[in-house]
């Protein structure tokens, strides 16, 4: 294992993603409006030739619309296909129901659990609870199941330290969410808690995640873990959740949801998820393949915008992505070391920034991956990605 990680840190050390761009490019503006297709396709976009490294701007302007819609429900990976859709970001409701055949399991991003006192428990986000959303999307997929993530919110140090060596508080903690699960006629949860706890408090939460586990299973119910990376970005050392763990939990729960994206830090500007750090990540979680079909490999459908003059990035989605390329017309790049395309513009006033965000290439390269480890697949969040990125699933 030692040698898989000093293998990482040096391929990532030694990554090409830091390229410039000359000013010539730079200042390269459009001279016209970009023009975007706003009708569907005959053919999916890996038919259409727009899989490539070579990408030009205003061909990703042109065609993110334009999806096939005769494929719209036909599933071309083989693994599972979990998607997040968050209230907030209004249009993942509509992708999930215009693609739903894509997925496996959709997971709006509702629920928190919180603690009051002693053995006291409330289930909170039910008033952002679409009824009729879940009726639709379950309509236009036969099988596809409805599993809310459930986030424990608000949680102290005490907190954990009193439920966790405590049967009774585990118990009715566990009751609380199945009852909850049970009358709003979900198939499952996925449960988000690991991030949230400091290490030595680790095997008590195996205990807590078990016992939850039983009982959601007990009710029919399926439960997924959120998980951080098993390789810490930026590093060479293991992260949080390891093979220990792992393999602890692995022939309990129905499934892990693997974060493997946010690898690079405010400055210098970097790639979302470099091929050799997600591949390792998989492997160093599972180095025996045994449960490989339980982890759902993270796809970030949202990029980052790095401002070179404030040390500063932030996310960026499609709807702004496509406006910067409206705007500055830049010349993308494709990083062949991390396998993600990335390009620079310059603000009047802001100075130079550099955006790295997903395209159909790295996407599908990060699909064949997925395929040869024998993993399925998580994507955060489906409102924030561009229309054809569908085609590829």
């Amino acid at each position: 294992m030692q040698a898989l990680l000093g293998t990482l840190w040096l391929a990532l050390a030694c990554s090409s993603v830091h390229a410039t761009l000359s000013k010539s490019d730079a200042k390269k503006a459009a001279s016209k409006t970009l023009q975007e297709k706003t009708q569907v396709a005959g053919k999916p976009a890996q038919e259409r030739g727009l899989v490539v490294t070579g990408l030009r701007a205003e061909d990703v302007v042109l065609e993110h619309r334009s999806y096939c819609s005769a494929k719209a429900h036909r599933k071309h990976f083989a693994g599972d296909v979990l998607g997040y859709v968050t209230p907030w970001n209004r249009h993942g409701y509509d992708v999930a129901k215009i693609f739903a055949g894509k997925f496996t399991h959709v997971a709006p991003v509702w629920l928190q659990l919180r603690r009051h006192g002693r053995e006291m428990f409330e289930v909170t986000g039910l008033d952002d609870v679409d009824q009729g959303w879940v009726r639709a999307v379950r309509k236009q997929a036969k099988g596809l199941r409805v599993v809310p993530r459930l986030r424990f919110e608000d949680w102290t140090y005490e907190d954990f330290e009193n439920v966790l060596d405590n049967e009774d508080e585990i118990e009715e903690l566990s009751r609380t969410v199945v009852q909850v699960a049970k009358s709003q006629h979900f198939d499952g949860l996925v449960v988000e808690v690991w991030n949230q706890l400091l290490v030595q408090k680790h095997v008590g939460l195996l205990h807590l995640l078990t016992h939850m586990a039983e009982a959601l299973h007990q009710a029919r119910l399926l439960v997924f873990l959120v998980i951080p990376p098993a390789v810490a970005p930026g590093t060479n050392k293991l992260g949080m959740f390891t093979s220990t763990e792992f393999e602890q939990l692995a022939p309990v729960l129905d499934g892990f949801s693997l974060m493997t994206y946010d690898y690079s830090t405010a400055q210098p500007a970097g790639p979302n998820a470099p091929l050799p750090w997600v591949r390792a990540c998989v492997q160093v979680l599972d180095p025996k393949s045994k449960w490989r079909s339980k982890i759902l490999l993270g796809l970030n459908f949202y990029g980052m915008d790095y401002s070179a003059s404030k040390d500063a990035r932030e996310p960026i989605i499609g709807a702004r992505y496509i406006q910067t390329l409206k705007d500055h017309r830049p010349q993308m790049v494709w990083d062949s070391q991390a396998a993600e395309h990335f390009f620079e513009y310059k603000k009047s006033r802001g100075g130079r920034h550099v955006v790295f965000y997903p395209t159909l290439k790295s996407l599908q390269v990060r699909l064949e991956l997925a395929q040869e480890l024998g993993v399925g697949l998580s994507i955060w969040e489906l409102g924030q990605g561009l229309d054809y990125f569908y085609d590829l699933l």
